[in-house]
């Protein structure tokens, strides 16, 4: 055994020793949770989380929750210590979205033994009890937008050409999601993949790696799919750098605010676009219900706007407000 994974089961094992022990103070003390919502997010300092967060404490400004961040800065470790904090500090509910789907499996039993309700957001869970998940609607968004790159590949007459992923962690369910929808459009089309890599470090420099082996080794290499949005810019450079700024599509997800000149001027051909706003505010308001007793869905999926330089002036208003956060 490794010391990190000693030193996480020792944290772990503290963290259930002290949720048993929380969970039975407030039985006996009959104390009262604070009105605050907690986020654990995986990372704030991705955009999409941010504007996520935004929406959550809009809706919890107007139900009167107190709210606050716990960012798990992409480290598992953190993740657990910032899950005892959020327990620690007596919060009324949880709204979680975790580093990947089995991770959250360890927040929601932490937060069951503290009695201490829980909404998902967007990332999913492989088991475990919750009020409700709220997500996208990852398969079918990413089918949309496959079609859009089929298109343009069949306007350009690239149809035999390959097309590449650079894809979020494939651990977590959305991603799984995301990567079996695009390829059911490619596949109806019969345009084939080339090759997946998975982040791991999440930046810039990573994307630039990956796309410039993509470029190298696949010399049919006509697109590539970026399962993100904020680390477009390494992608573009190594088209760039490698002499490929006609030869090679980018097509990405989720948007960044710079999309809105970039896929009308057709350097990004398109992107599907999660509502991160739409589904903080949804998440919080759910939260809320349930809450005051109010019977809510398990499930609630919202859908992705599929972008392109064809659309993308009449969805603007929508893009604003329920993509990009700007209220």
């Amino acid at each position: 055994m490794t010391v990190f994974k000693y030193l996480i089961m020792l944290l772990l094992f503290s963290i259930l020793s002290f949720t048993h022990a929380s969970s039975t103070n407030n039985a006996k003390t009959n104390l009262h949770k604070q009105k605050k919502l907690a986020y654990i997010v995986s990372d704030i300092r991705i955009p999409f989380w941010k504007i996520m967060a935004k929406g959550i404490k809009n809706a919890s400004d107007s139900l009167g929750y107190d709210f606050e961040i716990y960012d798990a800065q992409n480290s598992a470790k953190k993740e657990l210590e910032v899950t005892i904090k959020a327990i620690q500090d007596n919060v009324s509910g949880i709204i979680v979205s975790p580093t990947n789907s089995s991770a959250c499996v360890t927040i929601l039993k932490l937060a069951q033994n503290a009695g201490i309700p829980v909404v998902v957001a967007d990332i999913g869970a492989d088991s475990g009890e919750y009020v409700s998940y709220i997500s996208s609607n990852n398969r079918q968004g990413a089918y949309e937008i496959g079609k859009v790159l089929v298109k343009k590949m069949r306007e350009k007459n690239w149809q035999n050409g390959l097309v590449g992923i650079i894809a979020i962690p494939q651990k977590r369910l959305n991603g799984q999601e995301r990567t079996a929808g695009f390829m059911h459009a490619l596949d109806e089309a019969n345009i084939k993949g080339a090759d997946i890599k998975q982040f791991i470090k999440w930046t810039e420099e990573e994307t630039y790696n990956y796309s410039k082996e993509m470029i190298n080794n696949y010399p049919n290499l006509r697109a590539i799919w970026l399962q993100t949005s904020n680390l477009y810019d390494g992608a573009l450079r190594a088209i760039k750098d490698l002499g490929k700024k006609d030869e090679i599509i980018l097509i990405a997800f989720d948007a960044e605010p710079v999309f809105l000149d970039l896929i009308p001027k057709g350097v990004i051909i398109g992107s599907g676009m999660q509502q991160p706003y739409l589904m903080g505010e949804e998440a919080a308001t759910t939260m809320g219900k349930h809450l005051n007793g109010q019977k809510v869905e398990k499930n609630i999926q919202l859908p992705i706007l599929t972008i392109s330089t064809d659309n993308i002036a009449k969805k603007l208003p929508l893009i604003h407000r329920n993509v990009l956060g700007m209220e």
